[in-house]
């Protein structure tokens, strides 16, 4: 386990010396259980590599000035880049069908084949929150952002709709991968919400990471900067963050629109001067989710739940 991989251990009170504490800590790797005694770490040993846990009370280190503290079903896991299998690209604007080990809905590029960097500066999305159906632990994310399709950081900001056993549970939550994911205490997500997300590169090199519920009227932003973000694509995303995609039946994704190098579009029309994914999550013959085409305007389609 190295430095920095997990996620800051919590400060213990003094109240809690001479007592034996056991606290979970997620990483990137999977979970470990670390056994206090006195104040002190006298064992730390591997849980599993699992995306989706249970605790009594987690409490998250303040990032961007939010601290969020998440009872009974705490689920944090990194929203990634995804694994891609990409066809072939013989053009730099149309439609490639590709598939993906994580990641289901479109992505967009100046050039799937050779893109440009710093070009990205928005993108915009929006979808109604689903109600998943509880089997076994799972979770499915819902997001809009840039970079992750061919660089290695991402920044973005959406929801996620999770089972712990037969129980589900939603929250919003934002990230700058690869650091750690953030939920947005304040937002309190339930089925059949209208969210909108944005992800903006201001004249500050900042990304503003914005989402509300215009159900409720609850919104949030934040402003992080990355200096080393390609800013090569955008992105609106099904994801699974573990093994296992809760059942979210369909999610349609509405409102979707990118600026490229100065151009605001639809994910993809006759006219588009970018490339777009198509993507699926999983292999090229069994799927758990599967992506509709896009709608009439090029800024929508529907996602598909198929398998765990």
């Amino acid at each position: 386990m190295e430095t920095g991989d997990h996620e800051p251990l919590p400060a213990l009170s003094p109240l809690d010396w001479g007592h034996s504490l056991n606290i979970l800590v997620a990483s990137r790797h999977g979970m470990w259980r670390y056994r206090y005694l006195n104040g002190k770490i006298v064992t730390r040993s591997v849980v599993g590599l699992i995306a989706i846990f249970a605790v009594a009370v987690m409490v998250l280190p303040a990032v961007g000035g939010v601290t969020s503290t998440v009872s009974s079903q705490v689920t944090l896991p990194a929203m990634a880049p995804a694994n891609h299998i990409i066809a072939p690209a013989t053009t730099c604007n149309g439609i490639v069908t590709s598939s993906s080990g994580n990641w289901g809905g479109y992505a967009v590029q100046s050039c799937l084949k050779s893109p440009s960097k710093d070009v990205v500066t928005k993108v915009v999305g929006s979808w109604v929150e689903p109600a998943v159906k509880c089997t076994k632990t799972s979770l499915s994310g819902f997001w809009v952002g840039i970079d992750g399709y061919t660089s290695t950081s991402v920044e973005q900001t959406g929801t996620a709709a999770g089972c712990t056993g037969t129980s589900p549970y939603y929250y919003a939550w934002y990230e700058m991968y690869p650091a750690s994911p953030v939920t947005i205490s304040k937002m309190k997500v339930t089925p059949g919400d209208t969210l909108t997300a944005s992800v903006t590169y201001n004249s500050a090199k900042k990304f503003v990471l914005a989402i509300k519920d215009v159900t409720t009227g609850v919104s949030f932003s934040i402003a992080k900067a990355l200096a080393s973000a390609a800013r090569s694509s955008a992105e609106w995303i099904v994801e699974v963050p573990g093994s296992a995609l809760a059942d979210f039946g369909t999610v349609t994704f509405s409102g979707c629109s990118a600026t490229i190098s100065g151009v605001t579009g639809p994910i993809q029309t006759s006219t588009s001067t970018w490339e777009a994914a198509d993507l699926s999550i999983g292999t090229s013959t069994t799927h758990q989710e599967t992506t509709g085409s896009l709608n009439s305007a090029g800024n929508g389609f529907t996602a598909t739940w198929l398998a765990l």
